[in-house]
């Protein structure tokens, strides 16, 4: 029978056809969790070594932070890939300003700050993870 008001059956919110209820993330396993945090902190390692790549482990990571997106979602690991790709995304659009500007001499000092703040974003990033905290606070 299809009726919507037995559990179990088709439509019901406890089956397992419901789509609403097929796409809520399960919590992963403590195998998953493992592999999500060595993931977050090879991520992490290989955004450090931007620095001694020009920029080759960056993409390389950024694509990985998308790929694997999906992964994390529902886990503290989610909010340090937020945290990864948007340090990503304003390092590219302040690093273009700055060599942009390096004609006027401007650029140099904006090229100077970002790699600071990078690096700041970094080492606070893998010092959030490796305390098991998420990097955003949760709303209330």
């Amino acid at each position: 029978m299809n009726d919507p008001q037995t559990p179990g059956t088709t439509g019901s919110p406890g089956s397992t056809d419901n789509p609403y209820i097929a796409n809520i993330p399960s919590a992963p396993s403590a195998e998953q969790e493992r592999a999500l945090r060595k993931l977050t902190h090879v991520l992490y390692a290989l955004y450090a070594l931007f620095w001694l790549t020009g920029g080759v482990t960056a993409i390389v990571a950024i694509i990985i932070n998308y790929v694997k997106r999906d992964d994390v979602t529902g886990t503290l690991y989610a909010s340090h890939f937020t945290w990864q790709i948007r340090t990503f995304w304003w390092s590219v659009a302040w690093g273009v300003l700055g060599v942009a500007l390096a004609v006027v001499m401007v650029g140099f000092a904006i090229l100077w700050v970002l790699g600071i703040w990078t690096l700041y974003r970094i080492v606070k990033g893998w010092l959030y993870l490796n305390d098991n905290k998420p990097m955003y606070a949760a709303r209330t």
